[in-house]
């Protein structure tokens, strides 16, 4: 298994786990909107400016667009502030949970490399996220560089999936997520139901997506070498029990 595939599960948590913090609620509460899809979809959609909600539907690419706009459009807080307050709270997720990690220095240094690395082509999310300023510490770093590379994985699944053949809602309704199953996800994203029967051939599909993205992430952790390539999966692993362990 490559890099990037054995360390993805790892780093969707580190990239979002700041996403359901306390830091990310206190960055909402600053919006003046009390739930989370509003704050949420302005701040990660805000490195793409103070565009049309359907710009940001097509970025995010998972979600409906009626969703997004509602979201996008209910919070006053200018894109570029909110791109930068939800990046802080991102930070300091990372130096509240990622302190006694003694090799957060090294991680951030590997983590730096595969995102240098990759082609940002098609990927408009990951090149804003990479192009916001890292932090100065190694914690707040390597909680950012983690969703700058969930921003990577996903921007390069959902083209996977386009090109795999199946829909993105079809997508969310095998995948779903840590927190829900499925149709679980696709409702709390606002997909209307009723959603269609999956069937083995959708699936096989998306299988296929899973492969692909495999493949197209590769080439990003692959710069790193055989031997810091062993090294960054021990990292990430050692920063994800650091970060939720109980």
């Amino acid at each position: 298994m490559s890099v990037g595939a054995t360390v993805n599960a790892h780093i969707q948590q580190l990239g979002g786990g700041f996403m359901f913090s306390r830091e990310a609620r206190q960055y909402a509460a600053e919006t003046g909107v009390d739930e989370f899809f509003g704050p949420y979809t302005r701040g990660r959609g805000g490195v793409l400016g103070d565009v049309d909600a359907g710009v940001v539907t097509a970025a995010f690419g998972f979600f409906p667009e009626n969703s997004i706009r509602t979201a996008w459009e209910s919070v006053p807080m200018p894109a570029v502030e909110a791109a930068h307050r939800y990046a802080l709270a991102c930070q300091d997720f990372g130096r509240r949970k990622l302190r006694s990690l003694e090799e957060a220095s090294r991680l951030a240094e590997l983590l730096e490399v595969v995102v240098a690395a990759a082609d940002p082509a098609g990927l408009p999310l990951f090149a804003g996220w990479r192009a916001v300023p890292l932090p100065g510490d190694a914690p707040g770093r390597v909680s950012q560089l983690t969703h700058v590379l969930r921003e990577l994985r996903g921007g390069l699944h959902l083209i996977a999936v386009r090109a795999a053949g199946i829909t993105p809602l079809q997508a969310v309704l095998i995948s779903g997520s840590p927190l829900n199953d499925g149709p679980g996800q696709a409702r709390w994203y606002g997909w209307p139901e009723p959603f269609e029967e999956i069937t083995d051939d959708i699936r096989g599909a998306w299988e296929r997506a899973e492969s692909i993205t495999d493949d197209l992430i590769a080439p990003a952790f692959g710069a790193l070498g055989e031997r810091a390539g062993a090294e960054l999966v021990r990292l990430v692993a050692a920063a994800h029990s650091a970060t939720f362990a109980r």
